[in-house]
């Protein structure tokens, strides 16, 4: 080689470590922003009518009044289920809970099901989960723990929990925390947030109150708020757990709903302690807030407010709308209410959608919200289903494990006795082959104003009933005799639907 191929040699080696060290490529940039921060926050039975900012004549919630006033605040917002496991798993996944097993309260998730804690985690975040997890025990030998599911830090109960709680740190040996619940899992986010910072990394953290699920409990100041409701409250009785036995006890409405509203004004005062924090390490504009609930409230307290139809367990309205509220002020520079349908199935691809991320390759409930963060008035192109499968139809008796029992038992105890002791159990179970009789329980589907309920077993012991929501919130008006071309039409997508669940349901999106 002459000393000109040499001398040129030498130049391209230069240029190349020049212009591939000049202008690094930052990790964490997306057109030009840097990932947000993300806080999902949910209230457990935390029902649509429970907040003052939709009129609630009682309850006093001046946090998410004012995160209602300032950001998105959808008012059609359901819970992909109306129980508590399969919603949560829904906002993990944004797929529907029956897909992967997941049919009611004490059902696991299935390890092979990707999180958004994954996808974000493999996208640069530091995750966390604090309180309520519910998906699978917290043990830290658990396949569906919050560790085995993406988070990297976890200070979780298997269920739900009330003041002075016990808790797991990343799977140990659950200890009691003395203090109000809400509060405790607020410090923990907050010192996870100070960490992450210090480590420049963006944070994603999922907060799941133990409020305000029953049995009821409140600091004196917060029964203080709530002393003088309506005498005639007190002359209805209702069952629910006790605080000291853990058993089932009938006590006043009245002293019942003091307790309650004292949850949840106390969960909103610390949403308000850690939206101060952010405002105060100046995170706020860059961090994205989404609370919801997970259902509607349960019977023994519901139709206080907004008289929706049914409660908690149920698929109308009263079961499965919640609240839903967004907060960015970097990408949400206006208040706006959206009437669009929403659901916590969405909260997955919107996410993925921000960070311009693929979605996983199965099949996808959810679907991005980002559009509406951009044009409020806009409405959702596709469909919402939902669907009460009975598990017990599925199996006929022959129940094979998804996972090993052992690894499925809860370790954190909770106040409320069930089956002779105080910690809760999970399950999952194989399913391989789909038959005509498993397309049955209670199922809905929303599209546009109209929501379709189906009762019964497909495809001729099926009754139906068609209500137009905005129109008809109360679900009191059937008009499944005026619109049969509709009424046809959304049942045939909704059987189709229900055969890719149960397609799923055998493993095939593994």
């Amino acid at each position: 080689m002459n000393w000109k191929n040499r001398v040129f040699g030498v130049i391209i080696f230069i240029w190349i470590i020049i212009l591939s060290g000049s202008k690094p490529k930052k990790r964490l940039e997306t057109k030009h922003e840097e990932y947000p921060n993300i806080i999902l926050l949910m209230g457990d039975d935390h029902g649509w009518d429970e907040v003052g900012y939709n009129g609630h004549p009682f309850v006093k919630t001046p946090i998410l009044d004012e995160m209602a006033k300032n950001g998105v605040r959808f008012d059609r917002f359901y819970a992909a289920h109306p129980n508590s496991s399969p919603t949560r798993a829904s906002v993990l996944t944004g797929r529907h809970p029956n897909r992967y097993g997941t049919f009611a309260p004490g059902w696991s998730l299935r390890p092979e099901e990707i999180t958004i804690a994954q996808i974000l985690k493999d996208a640069g975040y530091t995750t966390a989960h604090f309180g309520k997890w519910h998906v699978g025990p917290v043990k830290k030998d658990s396949p569906t723990s919050p560790g085995a599911m993406g988070f990297n830090e976890w200070y979780s109960h298997d269920n739900f929990f009330d003041l002075n709680p016990v808790l797991s740190r990343n799977g140990e040996s659950p200890k009691k925390v003395e203090g109000e619940g809400s509060a405790i899992i607020i410090d923990e986010t907050i010192q996870f947030i100070e960490k992450s910072i210090q480590e420049a990394k963006p944070f994603f953290t999922v907060v799941w109150f133990g409020s305000p699920h029953e049995p009821y409990g409140g600091l004196p100041d917060d029964l203080a708020l709530y002393e003088n409701l309506p005498d005639s409250l007190a002359e209805r009785k209702v069952t629910l757990t006790s605080n000291i036995t853990g058993e089932q006890v009938v006590r006043p409405l009245k002293d019942v709903l003091q307790e309650r509203y004292a949850e949840i004004t106390a969960m909103d005062r610390a949403i308000g302690k850690l939206r101060h924090y952010l405002k105060e390490n100046k995170l706020t504009d860059n961090t994205l807030v989404w609370y919801c609930g997970d259902n509607g409230s349960p019977p023994e307290v519901a139709h206080t407010g907004i008289t929706f139809r049914e409660e908690k367990g149920s698929l109308y309205e009263g079961g499965i709308r919640v609240p839903g509220i967004i907060e960015w002020p970097e990408r949400i520079k206006k208040p706006a209410s959206i009437s669009s349908i929403a659901a916590t199935s969405d909260i997955l691809p919107t996410l993925a959608d921000i960070i311009n991320t693929p979605l996983p390759a199965r099949p996808i409930d959810g679907v991005s919200l980002v559009p509406f963060l951009k044009k409020p008035t806009g409405q959702r192109k596709s469909p919402l289903f939902f669907w009460k499968m009975n598990p017990k139809s599925l199996y006929n008796g022959t129940l094979e494990p998804y996972i090993e029992p052992k690894l499925q038992q809860g370790t954190t105890p909770l106040l409320k006795k069930a089956a002779g002791k105080f910690t809760r159990d999970f399950t999952n179970f194989k399913y391989n082959t789909i038959s005509i009789n498993d397309f049955g329980g209670e199922r809905s589907m929303m599209k546009n104003q109209y929501k379709l309920v189906i009762k019964g077993l497909f495809p001729d012991k099926e009754i139906f009933e068609l209500y137009d929501i905005p129109n008809d919130p109360e679900e009191t008006n059937n008009l499944v005799h005026d619109f049969p071309d509709i009424v046809r039409e959304m049942r045939l997508a909704m059987h189709d639907w229900q055969e890719s669940v149960l397609e799923s349901l055998t493993g095939a999106d593994y």
